[in-house]
């Protein structure tokens, strides 16, 4: 799965209760160029005040169910038990993380994703509050910059993504774009725990 990745390709289910996999090399990428991450000032206001707690890695496979879907908000998703595994062992040897938001004791939101050398191959978010995953997500943006990441792929670009950035690049341009991002490294560890709302929107206006 790593090899596929550093070639352009990533895994989808066909659907949550099937266990067929595929393996996806889209003509035009998604990706968030990081220096122009764009946090809407509604937002921005939100992550300030801090009203979810944001954590590292706590609970990825959780994460991933809730990704996965199930219920009336989401009834189905590509994500399937065989996804959940592959994805959990990656966890496991310390190649695919999670960032979560709580309400108190209770996970409201998060996104989870793969990252190798200084790339983050973000792969789906969730929330269960008002703008729970788009803090997670600005979290994300704030730590990859403070660690030197250089690319963030999203796989495809859609309107909701586009608010906050989100451009599309053809294959030959992502693959420039990959090789440079895999050849150094970078960790979304590397700043610890708990990072303040106010550091994480400094990282990302700061620019290159």
């Amino acid at each position: 799965m790593l090899e596929a990745y550093r070639l352009g390709y990533f895994p989808m289910g066909e659907s949550r209760n099937r266990p067929d996999i595929v393996w996806i090399k889209p003509d035009m990428r998604g990706v968030f160029p990081l220096d122009g991450f764009h946090v809407p000032r509604s937002l921005a206001k939100t992550v300030r005040q801090e009203p979810f707690r944001i954590t590292l890695d706590q609970r990825f496979a959780e994460v991933m169910r809730a990704c996965s879907g199930g219920g009336p908000e989401r009834p189905d998703t590509w994500i399937n038990d065989e996804i959940i595994a592959a994805y959990t062992d990656l966890h496991e040897r310390g190649f695919a993380h999670s960032v979560e938001a709580w309400d108190g004791e209770e996970l409201v939101g998060g996104l989870y994703g793969v990252s190798i050398g200084s790339a983050f191959f973000g792969e789906s978010m969730f929330s269960r509050r008002t703008d729970a995953s788009k803090v997670a997500l600005c979290h994300l943006v704030g730590r990859m910059k403070m660690a030197g990441y250089r690319l963030l792929d999203t796989q495809f670009q859609n309107a909701h993504l586009k608010r906050f950035g989100c451009v599309e690049v053809t294959a030959s341009r992502y693959a420039l774009m990959l090789s440079e991002a895999l050849n150094h490294h970078a960790s979304l560890e590397a700043f610890g725990g708990q990072i303040a709302g106010s550091s994480i929107l400094q990282s990302i206006t700061q620019t290159s």
